[in-house]
């Protein structure tokens, strides 16, 4: 390039560098929200309060710094961020309640978990999940970017990718996980169980299909095994279905169904589950 060229590249990178150099790192928004998970679940660290006050204090503190976070991200520059902030620690109990009974159906369905501790402070599934919830509850208050950082901050850490734009019901149970991806506008009903290398994902990802139903809808208690692969917004698995391991499906299947690949066939094969 020539010198007048690299002296106008130069500028604009300290244009852009001028317009963000206040902006939070994606490790302090990332902290924050682990800060807020040991203050929910006293399991994930060992720090313990003196009093209900000091404890009431500490959820002021992180509901503080979201505020500052939301402001220096420039979250929404017409929102009343402190309102979103109070908006978001008012719903907490909700969320909680939620994430709970994730823990209890990793609980439940695993024969490896020895107890809520072990399910709450060691399974990657239960931290992507719980992620995920705070993330989401950030996006339906008109949220931008930070919902996106904190489930990247998960899936880097887990393998298991969840957009925080999908909506999922109590009682997810992931089981191991690494490889899990569920894309933005799936669908996922309540006590469902999904295995690691599970794609929740679309049939074509054209950018005029942003704002439109490109993942599918997952009823309630379905089970999907490691390795299958769901596609389409019109695809839809009926409550109590089986998506065995490794099938590719882009059609809807009926309630009580079980779909299994049968090795060396091209055809998937379907049964009632009852």
């Amino acid at each position: 390039m020539k010198g007048n060229e690299v002296t106008m590249f130069y500028q604009q990178l300290f244009l852009k560098q001028l317009e963000v150099q206040d902006m939070p790192s994606n490790e302090r928004i990332a902290g924050w929200a682990k800060d807020l998970l040991d203050l929910l679940f006293p399991e994930r660290n060992s720090k313990g309060f003196g009093s209900i006050e000091e404890m009431i204090l500490a959820f002021g503190q992180s509901e503080s710094e979201l505020f500052e976070l939301l402001l220096k991200t420039k979250a929404c520059s017409h929102c009343d961020n402190q309102a979103i902030a109070k908006r978001f620690f008012a719903l907490l109990p909700s969320i909680y309640e939620v994430m709970s009974t994730d823990a209890q159906a990793i609980m439940d369905g695993d024969p490896a978990a020895q107890s809520l501790r072990e399910v709450i402070r060691t399974y990657p599934g239960f931290m992507a999940i719980s992620i995920y919830r705070l993330a989401h509850q950030l996006l339906q208050l008109g949220v931008p970017l930070i919902p996106r950082i904190l489930t990247e901050y998960a899936h880097s850490k887990t393998g298991i990718d969840i957009h925080p734009g999908a909506q999922i019901g109590p009682y997810l149970y992931i089981d191991h996980g690494t490889g899990l991806v569920i894309g933005e506008t799936c669908i996922i009903g309540s006590h469902v169980k999904l295995y690691q290398g599970v794609t929740l994902g679309a049939l074509s990802v054209e950018k005029s299909l942003a704002n439109v139903q490109r993942h599918p809808i997952i009823g309630d208690h379905v089970i999907i095994y490691a390795g299958a692969t769901i596609l389409g917004g019109e695809t839809k698995v009926g409550d109590h279905s089986i998506i065995g391991g490794n099938v590719w499906l882009t059609s809807s299947v009926e309630p009580y169904t079980t779909v299994y690949h049968q090795p060396n066939s091209k055809f998937i094969e379907t049964k009632p589950t009852v």
